[in-house]
Formats: structure tokens, sequence, C-alpha cells
């Protein structure tokens, strides 16, 4: 039995079919093949082709990217200076005066806060601002120390035995240094 190309027809079982009962519904399936199901890819089929350059990681490479993101920076950096500047223009307008606006200088001592007495300093620096640390900072002298006593022990280390160590050591407690 074949079909109208020539082909043998699948599960006819004997039954021969011509002319319009080809088109019948249930006869028209006999003829249609079922298509193929596409084969599963496995998970190492589907990993071999993911790189840096799937995750983006290489998209500055071609040098096409990085100027396009200047410029646009760019753009947007001006637009938020521009926005900035006629916000604070309609504020300076409108005679408002908004106290957490206001650009403060958070380094602004005051002689209270100082803990000198000292006002010659503040008078010889008119306009300037006296700094003062929030943090223990060391002088010169204590520097060097420090520096010497490091470099004192680096070479005891290198240098000396366990047992001159230890009689060091000994030594020093007994002296109470």
């Amino acid at each position: 039995m074949l079909d109208h190309e020539g082909k043998e027809v699948p599960g006819n079982r004997g039954y021969k079919y011509f002319g319009a009962a080809k088109d019948l519904p249930g006869v028209r399936e006999l003829f249609e093949k079922e298509p193929v199901p596409p084969p599963r890819k496995t998970r190492a089929e589907l990993m071999k082709d993911i790189d840096a350059e799937y995750y983006g990681y290489r998209d500055e490479d071609d040098g096409v990217l990085v100027p396009l993101e200047v410029e646009e920076e760019k753009r947007a950096i001006a637009q938020a200076v521009e926005k900035w500047r006629l916000e604070k223009e309609a504020r300076l307008a409108s005679g408002e005066k908004n106290e957490e606006e206001e650009e403060v200088n958070i380094y602004a001592v005051t002689a209270d806060e100082s803990g000198e007495d000292s006002d010659d300093e503040q008078e010889r620096e008119e306009g300037q601002q006296k700094f003062i640390a929030h943090v223990p900072v060391p002088s010169q002298k204590e520097i060097e120390e420090a520096l010497i006593r490091r470099k004192k022990m680096e070479l005891l280390q290198k240098y000396a035995s366990e047992a001159l160590m230890a009689q060091s050591e000994d030594a020093k407690r007994l002296l109470g240094v």
C-alpha cells in the first residue's frame, strides 16, 4: 500500500484508500507520520557554550560600551547638577532657609570644645578655623621610638637564640624592668 507520494502507508493493515477517501479524518492520520521529538540535551551540552562572555564579563573588550557609558554618566551628572542648581535658586528666590539643607562645616570647633584657652592662635589665624584631631596623634619623637623598638625586636628575633631570649627575660624580671 502506497500513499500519494509513493511511500508505503504505515498501519494500513490491508485497507486500501483511493481518491477522496484518503482525506477522511480517520484516514488522514494514517498517512501522517508523527514528528520525532527533539532529543533532550544533557547538562554538559547546555553548559558547553557558557563562558565569561555569557555572563557579560567581556562586554568592555570591544571598546564600544565604555565610551557610551562615560558619555551617559557625564549627561546624568550634568542633569543632576542642573536640577540641584535650579532647586537651590528656587529656594533662595522664595527666601526659604531649611536648617537641614544648609551646608554646615562639621569640622568647625568652638573655643569651648577645643579644651584650650589660647585665643592668641585664633586671633592670628583670622578667617581660618582651627583643626582639632579627634583621635590621638603621636608626636615625631614617639614615632621614632616606636620604629627603633620595632627594629630592635626584628634584630633580636633574627640573631638571638632561644636560650639568650629566656635569659634576657629572666634578667628583666629580676631587675623589675
